[in-house]
């Protein structure tokens, strides 16, 4: 989560829409096998327990995969920087196949979460590394239409992952839900190989190595032993104790730690800020709400009410429909009025609602009365989750950017660990006694079959009603006892400060990604460059002078000269020499296309030959200058409400305007190429 380094960032890399196309598709094929795991195997866990056993660890197989998520999330940025985004992109997809293949193969329960941990390390790497490729190949113009593209996939898998879950439980098996992973993770590194180019920063970034372990050690002790306070050990036993005072001895080093971090993962004066502080409880919340009810509704839908996994999963799609209903409500509201305080209050309200209608489910709650209270809830997140990042967005010092708004999708994602726990320990210390109980009234009911929705349902209701109410109850007592933290999130939202948006965050506030949270670039110049590119696709292309840039910068060059010109610095960048067959194969141009505008650059004196390369002379380099601080002139009268008092975010500011000034000269789709005839 931390911000990069000010050192100078490498332009993308020019790029045919057609090579963009085939790399954004390897980048979406990565970000939906990563977000997919989140959800899928919530309609497959009941299956699971049956097979396997451990039913009280099932809400692990959740947790383990979202807290090493959350832990690779905040290294895979660093390590795309040291050693090329690429190379990271495809090493996180090999582990991540690792996982998927141990994970279906797994014949005991404490296997399979280890290997659901792995599996969530290779998926934080993709995530990461998805976002920082768009900024890397995607021209800015268009960067806001592919991020957006990228974050509906994102969100679309809340609502294939627990369908596809199901389907392969009832008609494969539990284990394709990972083995599915395979084939595509070895596409998608193969795709990545051919077609995502090498890039990585021109300087080193710091990695704040120790915070990571700090954070991760204290999270992880945390969880532990809120799973298995009350299961495995008493909660007043040695070990939970032992492990509740490592997780506060954990983060409290933690907190030193980045006071002290030359780079630290999460600063700790973000936590100056009202609206970073409020957002950063409220996302975990959020989080804890949603993964916690998602994994859980499919195991009551299977137990309470007989319904096949596939069908567990269709029933969630209410929860799902009214969260995107409002998410993207939320954000064009917020868009146009620039006021955004109102939606955490009534959203939280509403989950709170939402939370206590669920409880009162039982095993003859009717359908439409169940979906009904679904979709109150999803309803109440969708209104919370979309504005927790723009009003971040709206308030932290640029420096921050890219920090601020990773650490909000890291308190959610934290959240999301935290509520799939708590929810599975009051879950099983619930279910426990009771389904002794109604075993023990049942009497013809074998304990395997208990654990199994579907042997169980086999069976006649007069037989398994017991243990049927027993299923019943246990899931509505957990949402009961969690209806009191969304209450406090609606009490700690009236706390949120309103203050007017940003042009940059208005600019685009609809975006369904948004409302998900995709884990986004940590790294603050490129979050600096997006909020600058947002504002200029705002604007009506008429007001973006073209055709009079030339004119305004003084410079003698026709557009096909600046194009030319423009290419040959950016691959001298990029690449370290410039030729005519690697930019028309670049653009998929004939070299003969081009050639004679490079010659006529050539005859004035603008470039020469060494061989095949070419360089710029002084003469070329000063009219691309002029061009450029045309361009950047330009962009400082429409960003009229940037108060930019930071020494350092003027320094981050200028660099942002320098590269978006050679990125609007370079790009190819922006001048034509007109050779002599």
């Amino acid at each position: 989560m931390t911000g990069a380094t000010a050192a100078k960032t490498s332009a993308p890399i020019a790029m045919s829409r057609g090579g963009v196309n085939l790399v954004f598709a390897t980048v979406v094929l990565g970000m939906l096998m990563a977000a997919l795991d989140q959800t899928i195997v919530s309609t497959a866990l009941p299956t699971i327990v049956a097979d396997l056993g451990g039913a009280g660890h099932m809400a692990w197989v959740v947790t383990a995969y979202l807290v090493t998520e959350a832990i690779a999330t905040a290294l895979a940025g660093k390590f795309g920087d040291l050693f090329g985004r690429k190379l990271v992109f495809q090493v996180s997809g090999a582990i991540f196949i690792l996982g998927s293949i141990v994970s279906g193969m797994a014949h005991d329960m404490t296997l399979l979460i280890v290997a659901r941990g792995v599996q969530g390390i290779g998926a934080g790497g993709l995530m990461v590394t998805s976002m920082a490729l768009i900024a890397d190949v995607i021209p800015l113009r268009e960067r806001g239409k592919y991020q957006g593209a990228l974050g509906a996939v994102f969100g679309l898998t809340t609502v294939l992952g627990p369908t596809l879950g199901g389907l392969f439980t009832d008609h494969l098996s539990w284990r394709w839900c990972f083995y599915v992973n395979v084939p595509l993770a070895i596409i998608m590194i193969v795709m990545a190989a051919k077609f995502i180019p090498q890039l990585r920063k021109d300087a080193k970034p710091i990695v704040d190595y120790l915070g990571i372990a700090l954070v991760s050690i204290g999270v992880t002790c945390l969880i532990l032993g809120l799973e298995w306070g009350g299961q495995e050990y008493a909660w007043g036993s040695t070990m939970i104790i032992g492990l509740f005072v490592g997780a506060a001895v954990a983060l409290a080093a933690f907190v030193v730690a980045e006071f002290r971090a030359e780079e630290p993962m999460l600063p700790m004066h973000l936590f100056r800020s009202n609206v970073f502080t409020i957002c950063s409880i409220l996302s975990f919340i959020v989080g804890f709400a949603m993964l916690g009810a998602m994994t859980f509704l499919p195991a009551f839908l299977q137990y309470a009410m007989g319904v096949t996994a596939t069908a567990s999963g269709l029933r969630t799609l209410p929860l799902v429909i009214g969260l995107f209903a409002t998410s993207i409500f939320s954000g064009i509201v917020v868009g146009r009025t620039g006021r955004y305080k109102i939606f955490p209050i009534v959203g939280t309200g509403v989950m709170a609602v939402g939370l206590y209608l669920m409880s009162t489910m039982d095993e003859h709650t009717g359908f439409w009365e169940m979906s009904t209270y679904m979709m109150i809830l999803g309803l109440g997140i969708g209104l919370t989750m979309q504005v927790l990042t723009i009003a971040v967005q709206n308030t932290v010092p640029y420096s921050d950017l890219g920090t601020a708004t990773s650490g909000v999708t890291f308190f959610r994602t934290i959240g999301s660990a935290f509520g799939t726990t708590i929810f599975g320990t009051l879950y099983t210390n619930q279910l426990t006694p009771n389904l002794a109980s109604a075993l023990e009234e049942a009497q013809v009911v074998p304990p395997a079959v208990a654990q199994s929705p579907e042997a169980l349902w086999r069976l006649p209701y007069t037989e398994i009603a017991p243990i049927v109410h027993a299923y019943a109850e246990s899931i509505g007592y957990v949402f009961r006892w969690v209806v009191p933290v969304a209450i406090i999130g609606f009490l700690v939202a009236w706390l949120l400060k309103q203050v007017p948006l940003r042009d940059s965050v208005r600019a685009e506030t609809s975006d369904v990604g948004g409302g998900f949270s995709v884990p986004d670039s940590p790294d603050r110049l490129v979050q600096l460059e997006n909020a600058i590119g947002r504002v200029i696709r705002k604007l009506r292309d008429r007001a973006v002078p073209d055709p009079d840039i030339l004119i305004t910068a003084g410079s003698t060059l026709t557009r096909g000269e600046a194009w030319a010109l423009g290419q040959v610095r950016l691959y001298e960048r990029l690449r370290g020499e410039a030729t005519v067959t690697d930019i028309a194969r670049t653009h998929w141009i004939p070299p003969e296309v081009i050639s004679p505008v490079y010659d006529r650059a050539m005859q004035e004196g603008l470039l020469e030959y060494h061989g095949e390369r070419m360089t710029l002379t002084d003469a070329g380099r000063g009219e691309t200058d002029l061009i450029r601080a045309a361009w950047r002139s330009w962009l400082e009268t429409q960003l009229d409400d940037w108060d930019l008092t930071d020494p350092e975010d003027l320094v981050l500011f200028d660099q942002a305007l320098d590269n978006i000034a050679t990125k609007l000269l370079d790009e190819a789709d922006r001048l034509e190429v007109t050779p002599a005839r």
